[in-house]
This record gives C-alpha cells, sequence and structure tokens, in this order.
C-alpha cells in the first residue's frame, strides 16, 4: 500500500515537471486532470470549469482519493513479484508495467470515461512510467522492511 501512495505520489510530481519542462499550463492542467479523474465518481458534472472561478475542493478531494485508490490497487500485483527480480530487470519490467497501466488508463477507460482521451499526451506517458520504474525502485525494500 505505502509503495503505491509513494508511486503516485512521484508520478505525479514527474508529470508536473514535464508539462513544466514543455511549457504546459501546470495549474491548469492539473486541474483538468483532477475533474477528468474525478468525474469517474462524480459524474459528467465534474468536467464542468466553475464560472465563479475558485477552487474545486470537492473535486480536488474526490480525484485525490481515486488517484490514490489506483495508485494502490496498481501496486499489488508487483508487490507479489518484487521478491523475484532485482536490479535492471525489476526496473525494465516496471517500466513495462507503467506502460501497460498507460495503455489501460488511456484507451482501455475511455470506452467508459470518454473524457479521459484529453490526457493521452507524452507527459502522461512518461508519468506512467515513472510509476512503474518507481514501483519497481520501492516495492523490494518495502518487502524487506515487513518481514
Amino acid at each position: 500500500m505505502l509503495a503505491g501512495t509513494l508511486a503516485g505520489g512521484i508520478a505525479t510530481a514527474a508529470q508536473m515537471f514535464a508539462w513544466w519542462l514543455t511549457d504546459v499550463p501546470v495549474w491548469a492542467t492539473l486541474l483538468r486532470d483532477a475533474r477528468l479523474t474525478a468525474a469517474i465518481v462524480m459524474g459528467r458534472e465534474a468536467l464542468q470549469v466553475p464560472a465563479a472561478g475558485g477552487l474545486p475542493w470537492d473535486v480536488l478531494f474526490v480525484a485525490t482519493l481515486v488517484h490514490l485508490a489506483l495508485s494502490v490497487a496498481y501496486a499489488l500485483p508487483p508487490a507479489r513479484l518484487a521478491s523475484r527480480l532485482r536490479g535492471l530487470p525489476a526496473l525494465g519490467a516496471g517500466a513495462a508495467y507503467g506502460l501497460a497501466i498507460y495503455v489501460v488508463n488511456m484507451y482501455g477507460f475511455t470506452v467508459v470515461f470518454p473524457w479521459f482521451a484529453l490526457a493521452r499526451d507524452p507527459a502522461t506517458v512518461f508519468a506512467h512510467l515513472v510509476f512503474g520504474l518507481a514501483l519497481a525502485a520501492l516495492c523490494p525494500g518495502l518487502s524487506e522492511r515487513s518481514r
């Protein structure tokens, strides 16, 4: 659970950094992605930008919970394999896993949640790659500490 939480946070920071490097408006894009994510639970109403401006705290809260839940859920399969792979093979498997999650999220989920197609960009690919790499790096150490 901790590995998923940490990897999700690291991936989010990496995505924001990628946006910044490529001159994508970081705050506006983060709020857009929060709306896309919150709409999974809240429905299409969450996709609307408030006319009055301000921070949509309910949307941010729900998006954070959904992101956390998905990060933890996606960490469970590789956590079981963490003791079998080490070093470069583990990182390679983590990178492949992160890219597979990208395909599931950005192409599979869009069948049910078509608005996610807006987030198909290089920064999102990079974030999923970082998520997989972070899991590969974190899972073995965390599983050893729990023994």
